[in-house]
């Protein structure tokens, strides 16, 4: 953004420093989310196999209810 004149950034070593963090933060926040879907999947009584179209729609809705529940940040 810097480099193509979008955005004037006074302190782009802060900026990117705190940029990474929340990315890093984000991806903490992702794997912890992961884990917690699949072990509710799994933990289903129908056996449901992984990579199977009502896996993938458990996934996504267990997911979503997950990062509903922690909010943003």
């Amino acid at each position: 953004m810097r480099d193509e004149g979008l955005a004037e950034i006074a302190n782009f070593s802060l900026a990117l420093r705190q940029a990474r963090e929340l990315v890093a933060e984000w991806d903490e926040k992702g794997d912890a989310t992961d884990a917690i879907v699949r072990r509710k999947i799994a933990s289903l009584k129908r056996g449901v196999v992984e990579g199977s179209a009502e896996w993938q729609i458990l996934f996504r809705r267990y997911r979503d209810e997950e990062l509903r529940k922690k909010g943003p940040r």
